[in-house]
Order: structure tokens, then C-alpha cells, then sequence
């Protein structure tokens, strides 16, 4: 479930028309001859260190989130009821049923973009972690809150892993297709607002899950069948 977020917070509005911009300032390069114009090389070592960034961002949200929610081990069942009433709001928000204007609001770090390298590539990374972004921090808050539900630090930790992943590895993939054609994103964008309102319902059904209690039943059902042991 936290690697299906991930794939929603990259298939968002908020990403994923600005893929290019992000591969163009990674790289240093232009975009000319319906492409990317630079090095796959350099392409591939780069997006590697902006996926990273952001990736330890997130992770250590996830433990921060479940840390929080140890201290109120004692009220778990509050705490779900909680989460989960404000993960159906997010879901309703992102299905276009509700406008509220301060889950509309985006945070930005700036960055020194005309520094080149892995390190400026990882540094640019965290910025978009700690960037709140309409779809992103939508998504994201509402798999931290799932993290602040789990039993353990460490499984919070690795939600936001697989979620890190969920983002990351369909970004590496299209950063490297850009290079070839910007045809991949034209073709996309036009599902964009379907796949939106998709995303909302997805959280509202997510949101019931564990208001009601059944999200720690399908979790431990789910368990029987991980490769894990």
C-alpha cells in the first residue's frame, strides 16, 4: 500500500508534467529536439542522488511519525480514529469533493540549482522531501499517519522506505525515457485529472480502512503472504 502511494504521489499533478524541469536541473542540460538533452550516464547518477535525498527525508518523517505514535500507545484506537478521519479529508480534498484552501498551499526550500553534481543532486532531493506540495504532501501525510498506527519504529521506517521506492523507481525509469522522447509525458498527461480524482477515492477507502479498525485486520491478513518471515 505505501509503494502504491509512492506510484500515486509521482502520477500526480503536482510531478508528474514537471519531470522534465526536475531531470533539466539535475543534469544541467536543455530540453530541445522533443528530449532531454544530456548524458544517460549522468542522468542515471544523478536522479540516484535526488532519489536518495528525498528518500532519507522521508524515512525520517516515518520514524518521527511512529514515535509519536508509541507515546500514545495507550490510545491507539484514538489515535486510528484520528488518522483515519483525516485521511478520508485529504481523499476527499484530492477527489475535488472539498476545497480547502490551506491543504492548497506549497512550501518551498530554495536551492542553489546552478551548482552541478551528485551533492547538489541529493541536496535538491531533501528540497522536494521538506517541499509541501499540494498532491505530494497530501498523499505523504496520509501514509504518515498510517506510520504513526504501526506497532514498531522500524516498520514506520520502512513504510516510508517502500513509499521512497514507490516515488523513486518510476522517476528513475522516465528520467532515463526522456532522454529519448518527451512523447511518454504527453501521453500521460492527458489521464492526469482522472488519475487524480482515482487517488482521492483511493484515500477515502484507505481513510474507512482505519477509522473503523479493519486496516490492522487487512494488514495481518496481507502478513500471511510475505515473503519475509
Amino acid at each position: 500500500m505505501a509503494f502504491s502511494a509512492g506510484m500515486l504521489s509521482f502520477f500526480s499533478p503536482c510531478v508528474f508534467p514537471l519531470i522534465p524541469a526536475y531531470i533539466a536541473t539535475l543534469t544541467g542540460s536543455s530540453i530541445s529536439d522533443n528530449k532531454v538533452n544530456a548524458m544517460k550516464r549522468t542522468v542515471m547518477v544523478r536522479s540516484v542522488s535526488f532519489i536518495l535525498g528525498f528518500s532519507i527525508v522521508f524515512i525520517l518523517l516515518g520514524a518521527s511519525a511512529s514515535f509519536m505514535g508509541q507515546l500514545f500507545f495507550e490510545n491507539r484506537n484514538l489515535v486510528e480514529k484520528m488518522s483515519g478521519f483525516l485521511i478520508i479529508v485529504f481523499g476527499l480534498q484530492m477527489a475535488g469533493l472539498l476545497k480547502l484552501k490551506f491543504l492548497m498551499r506549497e512550501k518551498r526550500v530554495q536551492v542553489n540549482t546552478t551548482r552541478r553534481g551528485m551533492g547538489n543532486s541529493f541536496i535538491i532531493g531533501m528540497a522536494f522531501a521538506f517541499g509541501w506540495t499540494p498532491c505530494v504532501g497530501i498523499v505523504l501525510s496520509s501514509i504518515l499517519l498510517l506510520a504513526a498506527s504501526v506497532e514498531t519504529m522500524g516498520s514506520g521506517m520502512l513504510m516510508l522506505a517502500v513509499y521512497s521506492l514507490g516515488l523513486g523507481i518510476p522517476f528513475f525509469i522516465l528520467s532515463i525515457l526522456l532522454t529519448y522522447s518527451l512523447k511518454v509525458i504527453k501521453n500521460v498527461n492527458k489521464w492526469l485529472p482522472k488519475l487524480s480524482i482515482f487517488n482521492g477515492w483511493v484515500l477515502i477507502g484507505l481513510g474507512l480502512l482505519l477509522f473503523t479498525g479493519q486496516f490492522q485486520k487487512l494488514s495481518a491478513w496481507l502478513a500471511q503472504f510475505s515473503f519475509i518471515s
